[in-house]
């Protein structure tokens, strides 16, 4: 379970890795049917298309693409342009950011864990050990305290002594609830400038008489205006990934 596990964490950064891998192997597991480390090829074939159906929740789930995507929503609905840009632009810009920021992390976790695995110098269970090292310290920097000691209760599990001795099943929902709670704090935010502008907007339409004319039309072409005039775009996203970034 174990493997399969470091299997499918491992698979978002290895996988230009695995292509390349020597015909006989996949995932660097051993295909000629020698050695204490062969699996039949309908056995490999059942365990990466297991993997390629989780890997989908495991980057929503284990990476910064649930706040960034939260926090682009947020700025969607707070600039009031409905479907601009379009939800496939925002996975899309979610989904780049997400691999640049958690590069450095999925790379020490090659070295440290696949790589031995694939060249034989350790057991599976090493290299899960030693690969989800980078993970943890990534989750564990961003998981609150208040939420980590909620699943460790839940859990029952014992108190542990530093951040490294926490297990991947603590800290992956304690990451989860503290980034909701991280990416809705800087959407309220985002939010306050451009609702200003509503407020303002409202209050002038309602005293000039303007009543059949809503303000949401009034108010959407000055709060683009300033988005773009505050180069908006780079402020958002350059604070995210400094937040986030290794």
């Amino acid at each position: 379970m174990k493997r399969l596990l470091f299997l499918c964490l491992s698979l978002f950064s290895t996988g230009a890795a695995a292509l390349a891998a020597p015909s006989n192997t996949l995932l660097g597991v051993n295909m000629s049917g020698k050695g204490p480390e062969s699996l039949s090829v309908s056995m490999q074939i059942v365990i990466l298309l297991t993997l390629l159906t989780l890997l989908p929740a495991i980057i929503m789930s284990i990476t910064p693409f649930l706040r960034i995507a939260i926090v682009l929503h947020f700025l969607r609905q707070a600039l009031g342009t409905q479907t601009v840009p379009s939800n496939q632009v925002l996975v899309g810009i979610s989904m780049m950011l997400t691999m640049f920021i958690i590069q450095p992390v999925a790379t020490e976790m090659y070295h440290k864990g696949w790589e031995p695995l694939q060249e034989n110098q350790i057991t599976a269970t090493q290299a899960f050990e030693q690969g989800t090292q980078p993970l943890k310290v990534f989750l564990a920097r961003f998981a609150r305290q208040k939420d980590v000691q909620l699943f460790i209760d839940i859990s029952h599990s014992p108190a542990p002594h530093n951040p490294s001795d926490l297990e991947l099943t603590v800290l992956i929902p304690a990451y989860v609830l503290s980034e909701l709670k991280a990416s809705f704090q800087i959407g309220a935010v985002l939010f306050l400038p451009f609702l200003v502008i509503d407020l303002v907007v409202a209050s002038v339409t309602l005293s000039v008489g303007m009543v059949q004319l809503p303000p949401v039309m009034i108010s959407a072409p000055f709060k683009i205006f300033l988005f773009v005039l505050a180069d908006g775009w780079n402020l958002v996203i350059g604070s995210l990934v400094r937040g986030l970034y290794a």
